[in-house]
């Protein structure tokens, strides 16, 4: 009989396992399925031929034989009586001091602050030569009464540096000692202090070691709550954060945080997220708009993962967790009362609202802010687009009832952008007296695009400038934004993908997918449209569909491991995608990338290295799936990226602005200024130049756009913020006019003979459309109908009338409550056992409202008002929902 053998496999020369392999823990693997842990023993070479012979306990076993990883037992939670058990060890068993505890070297002065988690940022470093391990550390008094309880957490490749960390849950306690110490235990003490704090039942005598190093200034703080507005910019697939923190902003500020510049006063400060997705945590002043169902055992109490944390989890579960994600949640701005059912990765089900989600999701913001600058937040500024300026603040306004949702002095996103140019000008005095501005304001986030008109005028006055701006909301799309960039890419890579694995190694080139020259492209999109530019690229995506699937709702009725490595297809080559984006687009040289295996050390200066930790895509082949995992030697090149996307971009801005240009009208905008993360992009100038010439668009990043951030996604939370704080010191006096949009729709019904009626017609501003019609008394709902300017219906709205929502009015409580859009004259013609139903719209939000009016005896009755938007999410195009 053969024997079945294991082979470690190590580098030459070396007899141990190298000091940067990948280990793992056993929960860690527990989570994980047979597909992933099939690819780690095939990445790690751990064993021969006889993998795919092994169940999920022989992988799991033979990974943790040769990679296991040695497990820290934390305490991170707030355990009834486990401080008390502590002590009561403490107490009992504090037997031994270690030799050498004053090599151990530990900060001077920390400050601590009940509630809130001690991290990387605060940058409480301890040094020692002493071969200290990870381990929990407590704090105590000179009574040996437990004060607190950190982490010590060593620093990557880093001999003898460690950090102090502590968990959110774990509290602070001030005693009246207050002179304190840090105790440092070994490992096996250590989980013995953990079993102690986490179990309520006796535990053996033990003698505990340790090394006692006293603190030479440490202060434990209540939170202070500011009077400083905290802005945020929630956008569709990235969200940011900042305030503009004076010297009063608190009346202590934290010294620690001075001195290492993560507060900088008198100056706008912006909120860093943990970007846990790389190996090397790195903290970054963006946060993705992404949200995953951690546990939901318990239906009342559903726990999240949020922005890198749930894409981390995505990633380490190769993208095959149960547990449901969800993607741009702005978009449920007109739904969020609505229900979702969702799920976590151990199957449990809970129905929960939307605006939970929601507000979980912006709580992690303004708790990650407060936690930053040591201070609790009350007052709050969210930006909003423009045209959803009204139910964006309602929304914030209803899941956040403990804040003071900014509302008056609100800027929607356009008016944000613009007035950090405004504020430019003053700075740099470049402006003209009393002169009149115009300013066109292109923005293009993650999931939208919008486009807004404005006028200006700054006056130099005798106490303050005086600014008077008007704004115009002037067209946009909903569908359009980053996302579309990154899906484009992410199709050309499958493409490419699918022919070098399927084709021996060929590598298929731009060309041959979309075979018009780049100088004609913008003429090709004039004369066929923009359809015909991707017509061969289409049908070759589809093609490849064949080979690389990534329609994983398609195999929704195979099997579960077909399902999951479908699945695994997309999400990875969409993160491949949207890497690849960002670099290409950071403007830092880059003009080439490929990816690469790690320890590769090719340096070049245009190449671009994109480590894959775990690259393995799944090939359909006879109709049965084979795994991949040599990475493909294919170089993408920023020349064919931009031929890739610019059709696309220049279709959205010929849409835009072509009416503009017919009309003559782009030469009386003496600023075009392009906003958002995505128009950082060159091709959005060049496009641009068809219709306007360069000198007049804002269009270059700022010199210190060097980080991760790119200035254009700032530049609307910057102007926000300098909006704000202007304010405040009374530095300007603002005069802000929101002009009502034009509707680019009509909304109709039918009457009882089936003759349709226009009750908003298209192209009227949406401030003095008005329309009425009439049912009996009685009716149960009424049906209205929104069509695009051609004609071509959109969406179907059914109002439920309630007849015990009628109450007897007069006509002067209608024209209180409703104005002009409910004239006299069309109540008076209202008869007995007739009910009339108004639409209109409020102006400022982007929708009708239905109203109706009844007489009964001679008595006016008034129902219930309802609130009808023209889109029903912000953006109905979804790229995650398994189709693409």
């Amino acid at each position: 009989m053969s024997k079945m053998s294991y082979k470690l496999h190590i580098q030459k020369g070396s007899m141990d396992v190298p000091r940067n392999e990948t280990t793992y823990t056993r929960d860690e693997l527990m989570e994980m399925t047979t597909f992933q842990l099939r690819n780690i023993c095939y990445k790690e070479k751990l064993v021969g031929s006889v993998v795919n012979n092994l169940d999920r306990e022989g992988l799991l076993n033979t990974i943790l034989r040769f990679r296991s990883a040695e497990e820290s037992l934390f305490i991170e939670a707030d355990t009834t009586g486990g401080f008390e058990r502590i002590e009561a060890a403490l107490h009992a068993y504090l037997n031994t001091p270690l030799p050498g505890a004053d090599s151990i070297k530990i900060p001077a002065k920390m400050s601590l602050y009940a509630g809130l988690a001690v991290d990387r940022l605060d940058g409480y470093r301890v040094e020692s030569a002493q071969g200290l391990s990870e381990s929990n550390v407590l704090l105590v008094n000179d009574y040996m009464e437990l004060c607190g309880i950190f982490q010590l957490r060593k620093e990557a490749d880093k001999q003898g540096r460690y950090m102090l960390f502590s968990h959110k849950d774990v509290p602070w306690r001030k005693t009246v000692n207050q002179s304190y110490s840090l105790l440092f235990f070994r490992k096996q003490d250590s989980d013995y202090l953990y079993k102690a704090y986490t179990e309520d039942k006796p535990l053996p005598p033990v003698n505990l070691h340790y090394y006692k190093v006293p603190v030479t200034d440490l202060e434990i703080r209540e939170l202070e709550e500011t009077d400083a507005v905290l802005a945020i910019d929630f956008g569709t697939s990235s969200t940011t954060a900042g305030a503009f923190l004076d010297h009063q902003y608190v009346s202590a500020p934290s010294s620690n945080d001075l001195l290492n510049g993560r507060i900088k006063l008198n100056a706008i400060n912006y909120v860093a997220f943990p970007d846990t997705t790389q190996k090397t945590e790195e903290w970054i002043e963006v946060l993705p708009t992404v949200v995953q169902v951690a546990d939901c055992s318990v239906a009342q109490d559903v726990r999240y993962h949020i922005g890198y944390e749930a894409l981390r989890q995505m990633k380490k579960n190769g993208y095959s967790s149960h547990a449901t994600v969800f993607f741009g949640l702005k978009r449920w701005v007109n739904s969020y009362h609505k229900l979702e059912e969702v799920m976590d990765s151990q199957g449990n089900t809970a129905m929960v609202k939307r605006s939970d989600i929601l507000r979980q999701y912006l709580l992690h913001v303004i708790q990650t802010a407060e936690h930053q600058f040591k201070c609790r937040f009350r007052h709050l500024h969210i930006t909003s687009p423009v045209k959803l300026k009204t139910q964006f603040i309602e929304m914030f306004t209803d899941i956040l009832p403990e804040y003071r949702i900014e509302s008056q002095d609100a800027l929607d996103e356009g008016m944000a952008v613009l007035f950090n140019t405004i504020a430019d000008q003053i700075d740099k005095d470049s402006f003209l007296d009393g002169e009149t501005y115009q300013a066109l304001v292109i923005d293009c986030g993650g999931g939208t695009t919008d486009l807004s008109s404005c006028r200006f005028r700054i006056e130099d006055g005798h106490i303050s400038y005086r600014i008077d701006i008007s704004t115009t909301y002037e067209n946009g799309d909903t569908n359009f934004g980053g996302n579309n960039i990154t899906y484009r890419i992410m199709q050309f890579m499958k493409i490419v993908f699918a022919d070098y694995y399927s084709k021996g190694r060929h590598v298929t080139d731009i060309d041959q997918l979309i075979d018009i020259p780049g100088s004609e492209i913008f003429r090709h999109v004039d004369e066929f449209g923009v359809d015909a530019v991707y017509e061969q690229f289409e049908r070759r995506y589809r093609e490849a569909e064949a080979l690389l699937p990534t329609c994983y709702k398609a195999y929704e009725n195979k099997s579960r491991d077909d399902y999951q490595r479908v699945r695994n297809n997309f999400h990875f080559l969409w993160d491949l995608a949207d890497h690849m984006k960002k670099e290409f687009f950071r403007q830092t040289g880059i003009l080439r990338n490929r990816f690469t295996a790690e320890g590769e050390q090719r340096q070049e200066q245009d190449l671009k290295l994109t480590t894959v930790e775990r690259w393995v895509l799944s090939i359909r082949e006879d109709g049965r799936f084979r795994d991949v995992y040599d990475l493909p030697d294919v170089v993408f090149n920023s020349k064919e990226i931009n031929h890739l996307i610019k059709a696309d971009i220049y279709e959205i801005l010929r849409v835009f602005l072509d009416d503009f240009y017919q009309e003559g009208k782009l030469a009386d905008f003496s600023i075009i200024k392009l906003t958002g993360q995505s128009c950082r992009i060159d091709v959005f100038r060049e496009a641009l130049k068809e219709f306007v010439p360069g000198r007049s668009i804002e269009f270059r990043q700022r010199s210190e756009d060097a980080g991760k951030v790119p200035d254009l996604k700032l530049s609307c939370l910057r102007g926000a913020l300098r909006y704000q704080s202007a304010k405040k010191a009374g530095f300007i006096e603002a005069q802000i006019t929101n002009h009502a949009p034009v509707v680019p729709y009509s909304v109709t019904a039918f009457t009882h003979n089936r003759q349709e009626r226009i009750l908003i017609r298209s192209q009227e501003k949406l401030s003095q459309v008005h329309g009425a019609i009439s049912r009996p008394y009685g009716v149960s709902e009424v049906e209205f109908f929104l069509k695009e300017s051609d004609g071509l219906l959109r969406k179907r709205y059914l109002y439920t009338d309630d007849r015990s929502a009628y109450k007897p009015v007069l006509y002067e409580e209608i024209q209180a409550k409703y104005a002009s859009h409910i004239p006299q004259e069309e109540t008076d013609s209202i008869q007995n056992g007739e009910v009339k139903f108004f639409v209109f719209s409020g102006g400022s939000e982007w929708g009708f409202h239905v109203v109706p009016v009844a007489r009964q005896n001679e008595q006016l009755l008034l129902g219930k008002k309802v609130f009808f938007a023209f889109e029903s999410d912000l953006s109905e195009l979804d790229f995650f929902d398994g189709m693409k």
